[in-house]
């Protein structure tokens, strides 16, 4: 059995949500802030973040 997407869900797990290069602690941000490195990761201080995933690799 597949799935069901909701609109909301998807929002909720992917939008503004950042996973540390590092390590892949999540970290909910906006995308300008991540760009221009004003955010880092509460766990290592890092600040090489990347989008999360929407597909399983």
């Amino acid at each position: 059995m597949g799935k069901t997407k909701f609109p909301e869900a998807e929002a909720r797990i992917f939008q503004r949500v950042f996973v540390c290069m590092r390590c892949s602690s999540k970290i909910r941000a906006d995308m300008p802030k991540v760009r221009a490195g004003k955010v880092k990761c509460r766990v290592c201080k890092s600040k090489s973040l990347r989008a999360i995933h929407k597909e399983k690799k």
